[in-house]
This record gives structure tokens, sequence and C-alpha cells, in this order.
């Protein structure tokens, strides 16, 4: 691969994750082709410029000759058939790279372009990408996972260092529970905040003032967890074993929000064990979440559960 080339990249797919890579890309220097099916207005800060090639899907885009990295910036369930688009025009060579940007599939998912001995894998930013303006940015100092054939993984690394990245390799089989990992992290944590929001427009807040009163409390939160591991930064009536408080939270919500609490509890409770709570204690949490003692991981690096001899133990 040239240097020249290796600054031309192409991507296949012009949504938020598209555009917003593709702006990263055209920031740090990339000559960069965007494709898609449908025609779209695509703004980029000056200087930069994006091009998009309009497509029927099956035809592959024009400049796939041009460039020696390709990236399919579509939704998860049309990789597969994209790559299988890709194989059956013959559009990928020996020399091409073949990255996708799933987070829980790997390169198996570019398994129709196998028989074209280009190399394949997936390049996953551990980000959210909202509004695509503000990709280069958000990009930046964020972790991404790469995967996949050696010289995929080489140029996926490449990538990532130069849109101020910090790459990591990942293993195929892992990527499932990785990618889970982050939507706890991100995406649950949005219907988390949705639910306690609506909790406050029951207790007689509006919506928007429901978020403006948790908003300080959620940047608060996060400035701890800034500071410290999740483990050190739990507060709350589970930690402080305030079994009065959970009991009362639990008759005031809904059936689904209650199960939700007690699961959340549930999993408060490891933590605040982790931390130093007492095996009685933690049984009394317990009993008010109407749940059973999590497992632990104990100092000998066993699983087991407080109060509880495993099988064989005197």
């Amino acid at each position: 691969m040239t240097h020249q080339s290796s600054r031309a990249i192409g991507l296949i797919g012009p949504g938020r994750a598209g555009v917003g890579l593709a702006l990263a890309l055209a920031q740090a220097g990339y000559s960069v082709r965007l494709h898609g099916r449908h025609k779209k207005n695509l703004t980029a800060p000056p200087p930069l410029t994006l091009t998009l090639t309009i497509g029927d899907g099956v035809t592959p885009p024009p400049w796939i000759g041009d460039v020696d990295v390709v990236i399919l910036t579509v939704k998860d369930d049309a990789i597969t058939p994209l790559a299988t688009s890709l194989a059956k025009a013959r559009a990928i060579g020996e020399r091409h790279v073949v990255l996708h940007l799933s987070g829980v599939q790997g390169q198996e998912a570019l398994g129709p372009l196998v028989t074209s001995r280009a190399a394949l894998g997936s390049f996953h930013p551990l980000q959210t990408i909202v509004e695509p303006e503000r990709t280069p940015a958000r990009l930046k100092g964020a972790w991404a996972a790469v995967e996949g054939m050696p010289r995929a993984i080489e140029s996926g690394e490449q990538i990532a260092r130069d849109l101020g990245m910090r790459p990591f390799r990942i293993a195929t089989k892992s990527k499932a529970i990785y990618h889970a990992g982050a939507v706890f992290a991100s995406n649950y944590l949005v219907v988390v905040e949705a639910i306690a929001q609506r909790l406050l427009r029951h207790a007689g807040l509006s919506d928007a003032d429901a978020w403006a009163a948790l908003r300080p409390l959620v940047e608060g939160t996060f400035d701890n967890l800034s500071r410290h591991e999740p483990r050190e930064a739990l507060t709350g009536p589970v930690v402080r074993a305030d079994t009065a408080t959970i009991t009362r939270h639990l008759e005031s919500l809904a059936v689904d929000d209650a199960k939700l609490y007690r699961a959340l509890g549930r999993a408060a409770l490891e933590l605040a064990q982790k931390q130093g709570m007492d095996e009685a204690t933690a049984a009394k949490v317990a009993e008010a979440l109407a749940t059973d003692l999590p497992p632990v991981l104990r100092t000998s690096g066993k699983i087991g559960t407080p109060g509880r001899r495993s099988p064989g133990s005197r």
C-alpha cells in the first residue's frame, strides 16, 4: 500500500456514523470518498469538503479502484448483504482492506469477501455519535476496538491513531460481551435517565424541569466517575444499607419499574459487598430488595455467595 493510496479511504453508508467518521478522517488529512443510495446534503466545516456519490445499492462505488481501504458504515444487518454485493461485482481485490463499524460482529460479517483475499476486519469507535459535525472532537481520546486479519488490524490501528484515538485489539469471540458492556455504559444509561425523568414527572414536575433538576445530579455522578472507578463512586441507599428507604421506593413504583429497581439494586449490592459490606448487612439489603445475595469475587479468586458454603467446603 503506497502512502498516497493509504491516505485515500472510501466509506459506504452516509448515515450519522458514516458522515461523522468521514469528517474526522478528512480533518486528519485523509482523502475521503463517501457513497450511498440516496442524495443528502452534507455539510462540512471549512476547509473540509465531503463528496457523496450515489448508487443503486448493487453497483460498486465508482471510486472503489482508487482506494485501498474501504469501510462499510452501514447498519449491522446490512454488512453481510453489502459484502455479498461487492463480492458478486468482484469490486474488492487482494490489495484492499475492508473494515466495518459493528461493535458486536467481527470479520465473519465480511465472509462473502474471503475469496477476494482482501484483509477483513472491524473498527469500532467506543464513542456515541449523534451529531456528525461533533464527531472529530468526540473521537479524540476515545478508544477503538480493532479486530480481524493482521493487515486489517494494522490499518485500523493506524486510522485510530491518526484520529487521536487509542486502539486496542479484541478477539472475534469477545466482541459480543464487549459490545454488551458498551451498551450498558451508553445506551442503557440514557434509558435509566429517561426513567428517572418520568418518575420525577409523576412526582409533579414537567419533563423539562425534571431533566433540569436531574442534570446536576448526573453531572456530579460523572465527576465522581472521572476520579474513581465505579465501585468507589457508588452511593445511595444500598451502600448505606438503608432498607427502609429501599422498601418505600419499591412500594411507590409500578411493577416494571420495581423489577428494574430490584435488578439494579442487586448489582449495586454486589459493589457494596466489594466495598466491604458485611454478610449480615448484605442479607438484610437483599431481603428488602426481595432478591438473593449476588455472587461476589472472594479474595481467593473464587466466586461464591457470602454466608453460604461452597460445595465441599468445611
